[in-house]
């Protein structure tokens, strides 16, 4: 399957076109760049590393981070197709997949939470309290080594078969 894959006509234009592969390579990291900051900052807000924005404006960026997050998938698929018997044995590459998927599922649960916590709220202060607590932390601190896992092992990729 994966051979087939990379005989597609799109996979062969990404892997021999001069501007495919760099280009996607770009866009791919503008998605990683929202996603992974805005979830970054929902994180470091919620334990109180930083002080603003405030918890609840996180839910409105969560569809931006979404955004980022198919950019990312658009343009991940793209590149994995012009490799992909290659990509589909590097353990860095396994390892970004999974944290990746993890780090998506829990930003999921958070969001989540967030709405529940924000519907009703008459204050920002109010709901904020509820927003910060230990169990928001633990995903939190999961949630910021996730994405630095997929980052570092996205950049070893290229240097780690």
């Amino acid at each position: 399957m994966f051979f087939w894959l990379e005989s597609t006509p799109l996979a062969l234009w990404v892997s021999l076109s001069f501007w495919a592969y760099p280009v996607l390579l770009s866009v791919h990291i503008v998605g990683l760049s929202i996603v992974a900051g805005i979830y970054a900052m929902r994180d470091l807000r919620c334990l109180g590393v930083v002080s603003e924005p405030p918890l609840p404006l996180f839910v409105r960026f969560h569809r931006l981070a979404l955004a980022g997050l198919a950019l990312n998938v658009v343009s991940g698929f793209l590149l994995f197709s012009s490799q992909a018997t290659v990509l589909i044995e590097s353990v860095p590459f396994l390892i970004k997949m999974v944290c990746v998927g993890l780090a998506s599922a829990i930003a999921l649960i958070i969001h989540a939470r967030f709405s529940a916590a924000i519907v009703g709220q008459a204050h920002v202060g109010e709901s904020d309290v509820l927003l910060e607590s230990p169990a928001i932390q633990r995903l939190s601190v999961l949630s910021l080594a996730l994405w630095l896992s997929a980052i570092v092992a996205g950049r070893l990729i290229a240097y780690i078969f």
